[in-house]
């Protein structure tokens, strides 16, 4: 792993009953799998989980000594069929992933998984990314848990609440034979907090106490015709009333505030604190929750227990259901209990909160305010609160001069995926438009501008499959781009595979750039061994020829007259068929963290070193940026001219030039401009560097020039 350290991280995990963990949520996760006696676990990164993997992997120490099998995933397909180990034996297994995508990735699995159920326990940590600042799609794990009869927890964002689901899921898993999804939003993985540790448990049955013999065979263990209808009314007349049955009995929900009340709150567990600050707000509650309003806090949000449901709503004129996101399935699943039992309490729920979009504590604080209001309780103090923050709102827009610009996510400085989009965009300028099938991953940054190149994103690694019918439909060739995380995810079964099969036409190209950085910077099969990480160097052009792939190119990147030239004679290509190319470039990020501590102790050595950056000569440059928008580098800005007589502002290179060269290499492959020049920031410089350096200042000088100002090189 090269995106940061988890010393620290790791060395908590250790901790033994009665010493106090602190830190963020994910990590608390970790913590309770290794206090749960867990044997194996497993997963494909991605926030807000990509932590617990990660940690995981780092402490081979203690993992060692627990004997827990650490496995990274090469997706979530794999890791979901990593917990088949449960159905069988009595050992307890999780695997974590992004949700929604990742679920819906391992959706064949986990139905498999589903229907014959489990012996050990199995726990499925997913990152719930929903909401106004996700990466992904809109949807929520609920429905699958809905489907497949997963159970569903949902922990209110509080370390002891966490590690007590995850603790208590794994008995619920084995209670019921049913695996369990714990769910973590954004601020639930990174809430910060403590709680008192206990020690970690070896399991059982582990890498190092081996299960000396296979389990007997049982076909009723297989997801299988004919006993899957076995297993179908299994889910529904034993396992189903078991989860209830644990869920009221070891009292996973949490109900506060008075137990007399005419109103009261049914709230998912991830989302009580964002609702209890607007509690607060109304001054029916305090920062610790003590809440005067009667709530039922659904740390599992499904299977849902109905006596527990009516018995909270008996007597209630009126509850407001708090459900993020849609469809409403609690305000469904609760009016169905309630008309069933007979009980006439009124339930508010979409009609005063928004059906979609993220919760947050304005959005929360308006519907509050009209529950209360329409119920007859005062809300002048929330009411307030909402005027003020709308007022303070209005006041911010009225004083900018204009709206802010919108502010995408982009490439990092010096991304090697950068001058490829470049010199796609070059080249449409001479060849017209082509269908560009794009992918996730941090390429996906070039649909925004100054690229503005994909038609679709259908999935990771699935840009070559997305492009199979348009590949046949057009003149012109389309053309895809993948990373080498997607490659090795998906898409070279899902694309490459279909693709030579069917003689498909097109052009592919792979962003080569050493790992799966859009999740963090992990290693991935094609990543360059080395003795901290988990690459096999595993080589991707040799695994093309293998798969029968025929063109096959390989370019630097940031050569983008090259990178432009060989994806023009892979579209002009007479015969027909996939034409891969494969575009090499370290991820930026991860080689400046290599070599910026390496640098550092060179120089405290007194070893020579040399940093490259570029800037641009304010006197050549003639302010038309044609620059900036064939580059996009967050580097590359503007300032004014220092030319009195010229009011148009130049380009300029701050400080946070990496020294990749694209400005330049942009402006020579557009023909744009020679006011770009480059820079070597020799420090420890030789006896030569001092004297090369005087001769040239010499020089500069007699010719009329004037030497850089260092402070601004």
């Amino acid at each position: 792993m090269v995106e940061v350290s988890f010393r620290r991280e790791i060395e908590s995990l250790t901790l033994g009953a009665g010493a106090v963990f602190q830190g963020e949520g994910i990590l608390a996760v970790t913590k309770a799998l290794l206090q749960s006696g867990v044997s194996y676990v497993g997963g494909y990164q991605g926030a807000p989980v990509g932590h617990l993997l990660d940690v995981l992997v780092e402490a081979t120490g203690e993992m060692r000594r627990l004997g827990v099998h650490v496995e990274t995933c090469t997706n979530e397909a794999a890791a979901a069929a990593m917990l088949g180990a449960s159905i069988n034996y009595p050992i307890r297994g999780a695997v974590t992933w992004k949700s929604i995508v990742g679920t819906n990735v391992a959706a064949d699995a986990l139905s498999n998984l589903a229907s014959p159920g489990v012996k050990g326990g199995a726990l499925i940590i997913v990152g719930e990314d929903y909401g106004e600042g996700a990466a992904v799609i809109q949807e929520r794990t609920h429905a699958f848990a809905l489907k497949s009869s997963l159970w569903l927890l949902d922990p209110r964002p509080d370390l002891p609440t966490i590690v007590r689901m995850v603790e208590k899921g794994f008995e619920l898993s084995e209670a019921s034979n049913t695996p369990v999804m714990l769910e973590l939003r954004i601020r639930a993985c990174h809430v910060f907090g403590s709680f008192e540790a206990k020690d970690n448990i070896a399991a059982a049955h582990s890498v190092n106490s081996r299960i000396e013999a296979p389990a007997p065979f049982e076909y009723m263990r297989l997801s299988h015709p004919p006993v899957t209808f076995i297993q179908e009314n299994d889910k529904f007349q034993r396992r189903l009333p078991a989860a209830q049955k644990f869920i009221l009995e070891h009292g996973l929900n949490e109900t506060l505030g008075p137990a007399s009340h005419d109103l009261g709150i049914i709230v998912q567990g991830g989302l009580f604190n964002a609702l209890n600050s607007r509690l607060e707000a109304a001054e029916l509650s305090n920062a610790f929750g003590d809440a005067n309003i009667p709530v039922l806090i659904l740390n599992v949000t499904h299977p849902l227990a109905p006596e527990q449901i009516s018995g909270f709503c008996a007597g209630r004129k009126a509850v407001l259901i708090v459900e993020e996101g849609q469809p409403d399935f609690l305000e469904q699943a609760i009016g169905q209990i309630l008309r069933k039992a007979g009980l006439p309490t009124k339930l508010f729920g979409k009609d005063v909160l928004p059906m979609a979009g993220e919760y947050t504590p304005r959005v929360l604080g308006a519907g509050l305010a009209k529950f209360l209001r329409d119920n007859g309780q005062p809300a002048a103090p929330l009411e307030s609160w909402l005027a003020a923050t709308g007022a303070q709102a209005q006041a911010l827009a009225a004083a900018l001069p204009a709206p802010l610009p919108p502010r995408p996510p982009g490439l990092c400085t010096g991304c090697p995926e950068r001058p490829v989009f470049s010199a796609m965009k070059i080249l449409r300028k001479e060849i017209g438009p082509t269908h560009v099938s794009a992918d996730i991953g941090c390429h996906s940054f070039g649909t925004f501008a100054p690229f503005d190149q994909g038609n679709s994103i259908l999935g990771y690694g699935m840009s070559l499959a997305s492009a199979a019918a348009v590949a046949n439909s057009q003149a012109r060739k389309p053309i895809s781009i993948m990373g080498d995380g997607g490659f090795w995810h998906n898409g070279l079964l899902t694309g490459v595979a279909g693709s030579v099969l069917n003689r498909n036409d097109g052009v592919l190209i792979i962003m080569n750039n050493g790992y799966s950085s859009a999740t963090g910077a992990q290693d991935i099969p094609s990543s360059a061994p080395t003795p901290d990480g988990r690459g096999r160097g595993v080589d991707i052009e040799k695994t093309l020829k293998g798969m029968g792939v025929e063109f096959i190119s390989r370019v630097r990147t940031y050569d983008i007259r090259k990178v432009a030239k060989t994806l023009k004679d892979a579209l002009n290509a007479p015969a027909k068929g996939l034409r891969v190319i494969i575009a090499d470039g370290e991820c930026q990020l991860a080689r400046q963290r290599r070599i910026k501590p390496e640098n550092a102790k060179a120089v405290a050595r007194g070893e020579r070193v040399v940093r490259t950056r570029f800037r641009v000569d304010p006197e050549v440059c003639t302010g038309d940026h044609s620059c900036i928008r064939l580059s996009g580098c967050p580097s590359l800005t503007v300032k004014p001219n220092e030319d009195p007589l010229r009011t148009d502002p130049v380009a300029h290179v701050n400080n946070d030039c990496v020294g990749c060269g694209v400005c330049g290499e942009v402006s020579h492959a557009a023909q744009l401009c020679p006011s770009f020049a480059r820079i070597d920031i020799v420090q420890n410089p030789s006896a030569f560097d001092r004297f090369r350096n005087r001769l040239a200042g010499i020089a500069i000088k007699r010719f009329g020039g004037k030497l850089i100002d260092e402070a601004r090189a």
